[in-house]
């Protein structure tokens, strides 16, 4: 069959047939030596098919290679393990729009409701820490007042002083009379003394992640695997993102996040609070109204108990102490293999 017959078979053009053969994806049986015009078999029809169908799903080329390579048993495990991960990242990022349409309506609510006296805000908290069930020390720190939330996860031989003193140096914030203004510059400058006194000598150091309050502004630092969520009248959102090894992975699509959950390397840190390393936090504002709940809370808990079960625990539990010791429970049902650690402050109208 000529390439023109064999396109319109196919339902490939031409110029893709070109491109799939120069990556041997779908090679010709024949190619003239003098003119270059390709030929194929019509046994060949049936991969092309696949080939084509695959690229409407939006499979990238490696993978549909790897694909078109396996006997149809496993292309079609492949397949479904494919569409899983595109459903995952959809579901994400339907989230993630959600969560950011919800916060620019109530900022674009605050700045053109007439100027009234706000409320007042304050914050019920409580925090708590675990050793778990596997590691001999807990390295974990988590701080909670009604102005500042924090949580640090501890490594290497230092890790645990490395973690508290991330928090400490963040606690002379809670008595400085701040405009929200102020709150990503402070926050800043605080962990940048931690990072500067981290460790470097024997690869300690320690994750960072934190919130702090002026009025009805929340200020995010967050460097690390660490996590911070909001639960709203519209669902539990993620407002952090992991610098880490295997998070890198799956936003080069390269893991699902099924596969970075049990990959060996998911605890590798591609920023963190350690002497000699980039100092990189993610800074952000945020707006608080009373009936939020935040969690801020270490790869300890995120990395055995499901977002599901989180979401049930924060909505469900009656203050903010019932919350953290729940959350801590579910982690030791799930094998805690790691140190917990979690804060929850509950944003609530001044009496």
């Amino acid at each position: 069959m000529t390439i023109g017959t064999f396109a319109r078979a196919s339902r490939l053009s031409p110029k893709a047939l070109r491109l799939y053969d120069e990556l041997g994806l779908l090679t010709p049986v024949h190619v003239d030596p003098h003119s270059g015009y390709r030929h194929y078999a019509p046994a060949q029809l049936e991969r092309a098919r696949l080939v084509a169908w695959l690229r409407r799903l939006g499979m990238p080329l490696a993978r549909i290679h790897e694909v078109c390579e396996l006997a149809p048993g496993a292309a079609a495990r492949a397949l479904a393990a494919y569409w899983a991960q595109v459903e995952a990242d959809v579901a994400a990022r339907r989230d993630l729009a959600a969560f950011l349409v919800d916060q620019l309506e109530r900022e674009n609510t605050a700045m053109t409701a007439p100027q009234t006296p706000s409320t007042p805000l304050t914050m019920r908290v409580a925090a708590l820490t675990d050793r778990g069930l596997v590691r001999p020390a807990n390295q974990d720190a988590a701080y909670a007042s009604s102005r500042l939330l924090a949580v640090a996860d501890g490594y290497g031989p230092r890790g645990g002083p490395a973690a508290t003193a991330a928090v400490e140096a963040l606690k002379a914030l809670e008595d400085q009379d701040l405009t929200s203004a102020d709150l990503p510059a402070v926050l800043e400058e605080a962990a940048r003394r931690a990072h500067r006194a981290a460790p470097s000598a024997d690869e300690s150091g320690s994750t960072l992640t934190a919130l702090l309050r002026s009025g009805a502004r929340l200020g995010l630092l967050h460097i690390g695997d660490s996590r911070a969520y909001v639960l709203r009248d519209s669902g539990l959102f993620c407002v952090t993102h992991d610098h880490s090894v295997v998070q890198s992975l799956v936003d080069e699509g390269r893991l699902t996040p099924e596969e970075a959950a049990s990959h060996p390397q998911r605890a590798q840190l591609l920023r963190s609070l350690e002497g000699g390393a980039d100092f990189a936090p993610d800074l952000q504002l945020l707006e608080a109204h009373p009936g939020e709940r935040y969690l801020l809370c270490t790869d300890g808990l995120t990395g055995v108990v499901p977002a599901e079960t989180i979401q049930d625990v924060l909505a469900g539990a009656a203050t903010p102490r019932q919350a953290v010791a729940e959350l801590v429970r579910h982690a030791h049902e799930a094998g805690a293999p790691d140190n917990v650690g979690c804060v929850v402050g509950e944003v609530a109208a001044a009496a």
